[in-house]
């Protein structure tokens, strides 16, 4: 059976600029999404974290007001209950892109904590560019891309054309001014050819083999064209 690799952030916390530590995680239906369409499409997923550890749901991706419902929470969290490979993670350092069919980075503002400065991660994610295999990354995990600069600032990933959560959207939710940075402003420096669709909606970008999408909405639609091309 072929392998889809899944990396999630290990962190339960976003630091803010105060120092705060924001309660976070992975957000529910960037996981739930792509792995019942990778399931389901007859895939083995693995998941991956930094350091193996056990990743945490954000709780409040789980509220009903955020899930779309009640049902629809439920939903998610019996997904998340039934997937064991959640509870037994290997480390991001051990996975090595060749052994998979693809990758998929989830979001939630964890990735923001860790994998934004994640060397392990970012030797992945090199390896997935230089694979010539389609690999996907949505909403706040694009911040991983941050990690694969070198000591001059200079990544694989510049003016490759791309997506993540916007400004807006994080103002949406009440966190822009209290973040250290935002993604879009890191991700326009990089540089990179980032864009944006209308916010909480579906928005896709795909240049050569990357395949990024702007928020949770986009998590399901983007697991799909990927598992189109792989």
């Amino acid at each position: 059976m072929a392998k889809i690799l899944m990396v999630l952030s290990g962190a339960q916390y976003w630091t803010m600029k105060d120092g705060h530590r924001h309660p976070t995680g992975y957000w529910a239906e960037e996981f739930v999404a792509p792995y019942t369409a990778f399931t389901e499409a007859g895939y083995e997923v693995t998941v991956a974290t930094p350091g193996g550890v056990i990743p945490t749901v954000d709780v409040m991706s789980l509220r009903p007001s955020m899930a779309g419902g009640e049902q629809a929470a439920l939903q998610e969290e019996a997904v998340i209950e039934a997937a064991e490979q959640l509870r037994y993670p290997i480390a991001v350092k051990d996975a090595r892109f060749s052994d998979y069919a693809t990758v998929f980075y989830p979001g939630g503002h964890g990735p923001m904590e860790d994998l934004a400065y994640d060397a392990d991660s970012a030797r992945l994610l090199r390896e997935a560019l230089a694979s010539g295999k389609h690999f996907g990354i949505v909403c706040h995990a694009p911040s991983a891309i941050l990690a694969t600069r070198d000591e001059h600032g200079d990544t694989p990933f510049a003016n490759y054309s791309l997506t993540g959560f916007t400004n807006d959207e994080e103002a949406g939710v009440g966190l822009a001014d209290k973040a250290k940075w935002l993604l879009e402003d890191e991700l326009k420096k990089l540089p990179t050819n980032y864009s944006r669709g209308p916010l909480w909606e579906p928005y896709l970008v795909t240049d050569r083999t990357l395949h990024t999408g702007q928020n949770p909405a986009s998590a399901g639609p983007l697991a799909k064209e990927l598992l189109a091309v792989i």
